[in-house]
């Protein structure tokens, strides 16, 4: 009910829309979001990796989904998991080191060719987004095998480096352009456009080598940190130039111990973190409009 209500608001604003479902049976919600203290006892559910009828039963749920919207002229895509993450759970970080540990469920590439397979069995025509491992990084993307199905879109979300996207107010910041360790190597580089050109080519030759459609359904950065909005400028004209489109990150919890204390990519509060209010306009806000603006096709030809 509540998504058959997102999804009429989105129908009002002439909006399109991508179903994609964070969690399911044998994960929860805490799962992307990570252990801490505040987690309620019992909510850290993150089984469907070890448990094949856990599996399954995300199929059988996609499988419902695809019955229940298919045809829906607001829905554009299904988005089979938010930042498949078994390696985050495992504590693995290097690509080459988990795939050649793990080809079991573990591994995303083992059984969400079932979810495909399911959705197709009632739906042939809604296109299906597939992200990569590691929370869709794109240096994961290289390992992200893919299926035969014409009406695949394959996906990452872009926040690199973390160092910049995900900093926290107060103190020394680092800033865009600017020059510190973006890759925790002890390092310092430089980070600008060349460092973003090259960080997202790993994307492009994947790309090209599989001659399959890319695009980037999640990124952002915080707020308040120094050249935000020109970081946002430059990403969106690399996204244009290759082709791929791309949405935005923007959380709104209705728990509200969320709800109170995740506000830092609500890039409509503007740069002062303690700011929790709307602002007609911000440089964020600008950015964003500017390239929105090219947007020209809305769901049942309205202009």
């Amino acid at each position: 009910e509540n998504l058959d209500c997102l999804l009429e608001m989105a129908a009002e604003a002439r909006l399109f829309a991508v179903i994609t479902f964070r969690s399911g049976p044998g994960r929860s919600e805490f799962s992307i979001l990570g252990a801490a203290d505040w987690v309620p006892p019992g909510h850290m559910i993150e089984s469907v990796w070890e448990d094949p009828v856990a599996q399954a039963a995300w199929a059988a749920m996609w499988r419902y989904t695809a019955e229940r919207y298919m045809g829906n002229p607001v829905v554009v895509g299904y988005d089979l998991m938010c930042e498949p993450n078994s390696n985050g759970i495992l504590d693995i970080w290097n690509p080459a080191e988990f795939y050649d540990r793990y080809s079991d469920g573990h591994d995303w590439n083992t059984w969400y060719p079932a979810i495909v397979e399911a959705i197709r069995s009632v739906d042939a025509d809604t296109p299906i987004l597939v992200s990569s491992m590691s929370f869709g990084d794109v240096e994961w993307l290289p390992y992200l095998q893919t299926v035969e199905d014409e009406r695949i879109v394959y996906t990452f979300h872009q926040y690199s480096p973390h160092e910049y996207t995900h900093q926290e107010a107060g103190g020394e910041l680092n800033s865009y352009p600017g020059k510190f360790d973006t890759n925790y190597d002890g390092n310092v580089e430089v980070f600008d456009l060349p460092w973003l050109q090259d960080f997202l080519s790993i994307a492009i030759d994947w790309m090209v080598e599989n001659n399959r459609p890319l695009a980037v359904n999640e990124y952002g950065v915080v707020r308040w940190v120094p050249g935000a909005a020109d970081y946002l400028w430059d990403e969106m004209n690399l996204f244009e130039q290759n082709g791929w489109n791309y949405a935005i990150w923007m959380w709104y919890s209705a728990w509200e111990p969320l709800a109170e204390g995740d506000n830092d990519f609500n890039f409509r509060f503007g740069p002062n973190p303690d700011n929790l209010t709307d602002m007609a306009s911000t440089d964020i806000l600008e950015v964003l409009r500017e390239f929105w603006a090219r947007n020209t096709t809305r769901p049942q030809g309205n202009p």
